[in-house]
């Protein structure tokens, strides 16, 4: 279904659950909370795709992001052990806000490309739908950044 192989399902729904858990902590608490039950199912699920994703990358780029996002993860989620003073709740915020946007863009870019089976919405990834999705998610990931720093700035006064 949808030309996924076995592991490529292994990846998707394993990093499935990152998307409403996400987008949970985003509504509840204008970030993600790692040191939270909904934290730890972040992590484990965004690990999890960000790993698989070396078995399944089509494009050097997909490479690229996951191994970006890895990084990510890891700094977000270690900053918190770390004696980094008041910088450290802004790396987490940003680091981890980042790693939701690196999940988002193959998350639609796929959706796109597959949905519906046999005839999907965008059929390259040139396609203007496509664009125009990833540029919506850019201009969120900066909306939502911003808003976050301000928030955070605001709290420390």
């Amino acid at each position: 279904m949808f030309g996924i192989s076995p592991i490529g399902w292994v990846h998707t729904l394993g990093s499935l659950p990152a998307i409403p858990v996400a987008a949970y902590m985003f509504a509840r608490h204008g970030r993600i909370v790692p040191r939270s039950v909904p934290g730890v199912v972040y992590f484990a699920s965004m690990l999890i795709g960000a790993s698989t994703v070396f078995l399944v990358a089509h494009q050097p780029v997909s490479v690229g992001i996951g191994a970006v996002t890895i990084l990510l993860l890891l700094a977000g989620y270690g900053i918190g052990w770390a004696p980094a003073g008041r910088a450290a709740r802004y790396v987490e915020t940003v680091c981890l806000s980042i790693s939701a946007f690196l999940l988002m863009v193959p998350t639609v870019s796929e959706i796109l490309r597959r949905v519906p089976d046999g005839h999907p919405l965008g059929t390259d990834l040139k396609s203007p739908l496509l664009l125009g999705a990833q540029g919506a998610l850019a201009v969120l990931l900066v909306i939502g950044l911003t808003a976050q720093i301000v928030h955070l700035a605001r709290r420390r006064q």
